[in-house]
């Protein structure tokens, strides 16, 4: 498994969905919260037409330049809850999160960024 993963969200039917055909995945959902995450992060990041696609890095360990931590906080619903201490909310990760890793991670650090 890669220490860094790059997807590539965009708005479909007004849902973040983001597809990646290397672990199986095609219009994957954020829904529950991490939706919300996800447009506040863009809101601070200033990406405009974020819709359209970003890409979103992220990895259980701090890299450089890294934008948000999230941490985990509860198993609930199949997923796993995370905590945003920048947005003082939470947002659930379904189980997809597996794809990328052996257990959920206690942290996920990203970094939101345009789409060249």
């Amino acid at each position: 498994m890669n220490a860094l993963v790059a997807i590539y969200p965009y708005n479909h039917n007004g849902l973040w969905v983001f597809d990646d055909e290397s672990v199986g995945l095609d219009k994957e959902p954020f829904v529950s919260g991490a939706d919300t995450l996800i447009d506040r992060a863009l809101h601070a990041k200033g990406i405009q037409n974020g819709e359209e696609g970003f890409r979103l890095l992220f990895s259980a360990g701090e890299f450089p330049d890294y934008d948000f931590r999230f941490t985990h906080v509860r198993e609930g619903n199949g997923g796993d809850w995370y905590y945003s201490d920048d947005f003082q909310m939470e947002g659930w990760l379904c189980p997809a999160l597996l794809r990328y890793f052996e257990s959920a991670p206690s942290e996920v650090f990203t970094k939101f960024e345009p789409r060249e």
